[in-house]
Formats: structure tokens, sequence, C-alpha cells
């Protein structure tokens, strides 16, 4: 096709076997899309096209990208906001007609559907790091490092000390949202074994905060590793229920949740679920 489709924050550019995407630098695009920079899209690692209307007078071409092809969104496993999914192009109007016909024509030379066996998509590129509430965050492409903060960092990650995880030692990722309530980022050891800790008690995680590890930092950076440990060799990732918890930590966390809520940095709703999963772990 060789054509450039500009809309709101992004540009396509199709290629014959790709879609280049560059994003924009403006005050106004998302800090993810301005992290991000540009990134190749090969069509092998897209499972199709969607056309449809936007809000306030505009449309949006979507490309659905295959699970398993881009370890961006693997990592961010569905917890992206639909303004910072790098994969949406909004676009005016006015260019309904236009967009269209290359969605049209775009869909038409897509020729693969499933979960792909590996990534497709490159990783952000290390060194990379961010700052977590309770420590600082570092990958230089073979090993994560945790260095604590003092102020932040728990008494149980304090005794543990300064943590440096291999690669090749890791069997995943796990991304949890800073915009979330208890986010944070975990190492998953590529053998678990006992029921992990909360993430303020693991040494092998940091939690974020207000201001702290913010998504345009925090997930390119588990990308990076998570694409990483995907190329060491395979693993798979077992799912470990969180422990029973003492009561006194779950009353504190309560409290600690309804201060948010009165805050106004909790909704209710978000305050009624959180509450309830807190006194299920009982």
């Amino acid at each position: 096709m060789g054509d450039v489709l500009a809309g709101f924050h992004a540009a396509w550019e199709f290629e014959s076997d790709s879609v280049l995407i560059r994003y924009e630098r403006g005050i106004r695009t998302p800090k993810l899309f301005q992290a991000l920079g540009a990134r190749r899209i090969p069509l092998a690692a897209l499972a199709g096209v969607t056309f449809g209307a936007g809000r306030r007078g505009t449309v949006v071409l979507r490309a659905e990208p295959r699970a398993g092809a881009d370890p961006l969104m693997d990592a961010a496993d569905g917890q992206l906001k639909e303004s910072c999914d790098p994969y949406r192009l909004v676009l005016p109007a006015e260019r309904e007609t236009l967009a269209e016909r290359y969605a049209e024509e775009l869909r038409a030379r897509l020729f693969a559907s499933g979960p792909a066996d590996r990534h497709l998509v490159a990783a952000p590129r290390a060194p990379l790091q961010f700052k977590a509430y309770d420590g600082k965050a570092s990958f230089d492409g073979t090993a994560v490092r945790f260095r604590w903060s003092w102020t932040g960092a728990s008494s149980a990650k304090w005794k543990a000390g300064d943590q440096s995880f291999p690669v090749t030692d890791m069997g995943g990722v796990e991304w949890r949202s800073p915009e979330a309530f208890e986010g944070h980022l975990r190492l998953l050891p590529r053998d678990p074994g006992a029921a992990a800790p909360q993430p303020d008690q693991d040494p092998a995680a940091v939690v974020f905060g207000r201001g702290y590890g913010p998504v345009h930092e925090s997930l390119p950076f588990a990308a990076a590793v998570l694409a990483a440990v995907r190329e060491a060799g395979p693993a798979t990732p077992v799912p470990v229920p969180a422990p029973r918890r003492d009561p006194a930590d779950i009353a504190e966390r309560i409290r600690h949740l309804g201060e948010l809520h009165h805050a106004g940095l909790v909704t209710d709703e978000e305050f009624s679920v959180k509450k309830a999963e807190l006194l299920a772990e009982l």
C-alpha cells in the first residue's frame, strides 16, 4: 500500500508486510505513546481490523493484535485505558471514507489467526528503569535489579536486601496497573513453589503508588522483561493463589482503602469491589 494515514496522536504507514506506527510527542499525546516513539507491527502479528464511529465527531481504526504476538499487550493484560491503546487510531469524521478503505485493504492482507507461538513485535529496548513507591527497578537486558527505598520499603524487603534476578531464573512478569488499587510489578519464578506473599512483602516485587511506577515507564519495562524471559526459553508461569492473610493486615488495608475513597481517589464501585475482595481473603 505504501500510504500514510494520520490521525490524532499517531500516523500509520502501510507497508507490504507491516504497519509502521509513529506516535506524536505533543503535550496532549498520551505519555505511553511518547515513550513508545514508533513501532513496526508485522501483518503476521495481527488477527483483524475494526472500524467504527468514535466520540465527538471522530472515527476509530483499530488493529487487533494476536494473543502472544506483542509483549507490550501481553504484559498489559487488558488493563490499558482505551485512550492509551497503541493499536487504536482516532481520526476526524471527515476522513471516514478514506479510513474505511484502508481498513478494508488492510483486513484483506491479513493471513494469520489464533495465538502466536512467539513474540512478533519488538519489545522496548533495555536498559530501562523506573521509580516505584518502595524502590527503584532497573533492567539491563539480562537481569532485573530492585534497590529498596528507605522511606517506602517494608521491613521484609529491607531484611532481604537489594535484589538481582537473572532473566534465566524467571518464568514471567505480573504487571498490575499503577492506576488501579494495589498496582505492582512482580517477577514470577520459573519453578513456582510456595504461595507468593503480598507485593509489599515480596522481595520479587515493587509496588506502585500515586506518582510512582507510571504506566509509560513501568509497562514498557514489564514488556521488555517478558520478551527477554520468553527468548531465554519456554516457561509457563503457574498462577499462585494468594495466601490467607492476617485479620489485622486486612483491617489496615480496608482502613487505607477507606482513606483513598474519602479523598476521592477511589470510586464508590471500586471501594465496594476491593473491600469485598479483601474480606474474602480472611
